[in-house]
């Protein structure tokens, strides 16, 4: 991160001071809720959807739950974290974590230089990126889950993308575009966050898990099987890779997505044909070994009953 934007965020806060000075988190900042609920009423802006903090720093940061989505950027140093009070995750400088409204979440004291970035964003703020990268990704799922009542499938992401300088870019245009108030600010934040997760769905494989037997964790590896193999990956194989039975892989999917694992298969490649159609010259019966289908018949069916019309009709439509 450009030195002089790192220096701003570093500064140390009067609430720090006081933290450095020994004295508790005052949760009075945060929430009102006796069961420490951090309230996006006190943290974002009245008529804003997006809003962002340094992360405090200098004590540990009490277990708590948030009604907004919060994206955690970490700027320098490292930061810990615990999950639903038995996950832990180490976030390093150049990661992100993407935690929705359920998720309860702890941190462990920071000190100077581990700085982090907390994004706090109402789930409404999102609705130009699912346009951008749809639902039937790991993100778009993230994304879904965070709109609904109760509960989410995909509590949180941890991206281990340090290394990734187009995802480092657009991090740090975020958190410039929001610090220098420019204008077109709103536009310029949506766009932008749509376009990193644009290219947060290029490094699914980056995707790290404190404990891949977890269910959570069992059902993000199948969505980003789909995402990443779509044309070649089955069910039974990905049961015989996490060592458990068909049945129960293909009952968990159904119960966390609410599609059976041939229904998200079939939508992935249905909507990668379509894509092929509209932006290369490539035939259809190329597009549909390309993605993975081996009866014709079957594709042109799926096709037609997903977009109401045939595979030439559509591209002569759309190009």
């Amino acid at each position: 991160m450009d030195f002089k934007l790192l220096t701003k965020l570093s500064r140390v806060t009067q609430e720090e001071e006081r933290l450095r000075s020994g004295e508790d988190v005052d949760r009075s900042i945060y929430s009102t809720s006796n069961n420490f609920v951090i309230l996006s009423d006190k943290m974002i802006e009245s008529g804003k959807l997006i809003a962002f903090r340094p992360h405090t720093r200098f004590a540990d940061f009490p277990e708590h739950t948030h009604n907004y989505v919060e994206i955690m950027y970490m700027c320098s140093g490292s930061t810990g974290h615990t999950l639903n009070g038995h996950l832990p995750i180490h976030l390093k400088e150049g990661e992100l974590l993407f935690l929705n409204q359920y998720v309860s979440h702890s941190i462990k004291r920071a000190e100077f230089w581990d700085v982090a970035i907390n994004f706090l964003v109402l789930p409404k703020f999102f609705n130009t990126t699912f346009e951008m990268i749809g639902s039937h990704n790991v993100l778009g799922r993230f994304l879904a889950g965070c709109l609904q009542y109760e509960s989410s499938d995909i509590d949180y992401l941890h991206f281990v993308v340090s290394d990734i300088q187009p995802i480092q870019n657009l991090m740090e245009n975020l958190v410039w575009s929001i610090l220098e108030r420019q204008p077109n600010n709103r536009r310029i934040t949506e766009v932008t966050m749509g376009l990193l997760f644009l290219q947060l769905l290029n490094y699914t494989g980056r995707l790290a898990f404190p404990d891949r037997q977890t269910d959570n964790s069992l059902v993000l590896n199948v969505l980003q099987e789909i995402e990443e193999n779509y044309h070649m990956t089955s069910l039974t194989a990905l049961a015989e890779t996490y060592h458990v039975s068909l049945a129960y892989l293909s009952s968990l999917v159904k119960k966390s997505t609410g599609s059976t694992f041939r229904e998200l298969l079939r939508q992935k490649r249905l909507t990668k044909a379509a894509d092929l159609l509209k932006t290369t010259d490539l035939s259809v019966h190329s597009i549909i070994s390309l993605v993975g289908y081996e009866n014709s018949s079957y594709f042109y069916h799926a096709f037609h009953h997903q977009f109401g019309m045939d595979p030439k009709t559509y591209r002569s439509r759309i190009v």
